[in-house]
């Protein structure tokens, strides 16, 4: 197999801008740019160390092609050196795809917000309370990575958990992170309510969606219709005397979004919308990627809902993630925010298909 080239013009525009960067920095900018141009500089310097020890490997391997080369070169030498010669190539390899990956053009939605939904599937009340379960889950891991979890609107269920709940999260890339989370997770576990000690398996379904702006989806006030009700508790008792509940629903799709748990009519008014815009762009988003599906494949599973995506075994402390078949141990880490070990492992699987599909960087 040929290893493919590296757009080397492109690679010294990155490393001349690195330094640029780097110049800019040193001279002590006001506070804004000091922050913008420290995340360039930390993205660019793994790309750019990269490039830079692929070059010497390539040095070194053009030197040793010469020593060989060479007639005056003795016979131990010329062993050595061929000798050294492959892990020179395969070091080669490696870098190479490393900067090609790196040059992976990134999701234009990576750093957007993002709005989460979590929905208790089959399993009555152990799946209200699972999806209860990682509702908490994605709130520790959200303050792990200091970014900032605000709900939205939330379903409880009859005996804890929740049916539905709607957050919002906040802060540096938490699309990037979680998108790959759409999807079925399934637990295996005894519930509480299980006096012979019976395994069961309930799911929760997870959507991870971008947060719309208002330039990426453009809503005709015509096509909505928005109702006004009162808020309701459990078993129906209004909790609230005035009409400040608030059904939206989009008439070309057929999208309904209901929010009561703010007192204030606007406010519900104003959550309702960011999570149709959200749903919005969701549906705009998939129908690209399957127009582009034939093409490439860009995501690790197909990102449905509808997907089994995860397995938490209780009783054998593992979580098993199926599209990339990684499988790890201590269960209740994972279940208090511990993800990085999966993100990354879905991330490197998302980029290693985009090589695959890419057209050849060279020949």
């Amino acid at each position: 197999m040929t290893t493919p080239t590296l757009p080397q013009t492109k690679l010294d525009a990155l490393i001349a801008r690195h330094a640029t960067v780097e110049g800019e920095l040193a001279a002590g900018p006001d506070r804004d740019t000091y922050v913008r141009l420290s995340r360039e500089f930390s993205e660019l310097g793994p790309l750019v160390e990269a490039v830079k020890a692929y070059r010497a490997v390539a040095s070194e391997l053009s030197d040793l092609d010469a020593l060989v080369a060479d007639p005056t070169t003795d016979a131990e030498m010329r062993a050595l050196a061929a000798a050294e010669k492959p892990t020179l190539e395969a070091r080669r390899e490696d870098l190479t795809q490393q900067i090609r990956r790196a040059l992976i053009p990134k999701d234009a939605m990576d750093e957007r917000n993002v709005i989460l939904e979590i929905r208790a599937g089959t399993g009555g009340d152990e799946a209200s309370l699972f999806a209860g379960d990682l509702f908490r889950m994605y709130e520790r891991h959200a303050a792990n990575e200091g970014w900032k979890f605000e709900v939205i609107s939330a379903s409880e269920g009859t005996m804890g958990g929740y049916k539905e709940v709607i957050a919002e999260i906040r802060g540096r890339g938490p699309f990037a992170k979680l998108k790959f989370e759409s999807g079925v997770h399934r637990v295996q576990r005894v519930p509480d309510t299980e006096g012979s000690g019976r395994i069961h398996t309930s799911t929760a379904t997870v959507a991870v969606l971008p947060e719309a702006e208002d330039v990426d989806v453009q809503i005709d006030p015509n096509d909505l219709q928005i109702d006004v009700y009162r808020s309701s508790g459990p078993g129906g008792q209004s909790v609230n005397t005035t009409d400040s509940a608030v059904r939206i629903t989009h008439k070309p799709t057929g999208l309904v979004v209901s929010m009561q748990d703010e007192k204030s009519q606007l406010q519900n008014r104003d959550k309702a919308m960011r999570v149709l815009r959200a749903r919005l762009l969701e549906r705009e988003m998939a129908a690209q990627q399957a127009e582009l599906a034939a093409a490439r494949l860009a995501q690790v599973g197909s990102g449905e809902r509808a997907e089994k995506i995860r397995t938490y075994n209780f009783p054998q402390d593992r979580v098993t993630d199926h599209r990339v078949g990684l499988t790890k141990g201590n269960l209740p880490g994972v279940m208090s925010g511990e993800l990085d070990e999966f993100t990354a492992t879905l991330e490197a699987e998302e980029k290693r298909r985009m090589l695959e599909a890419a057209e050849p960087v060279g020949t």
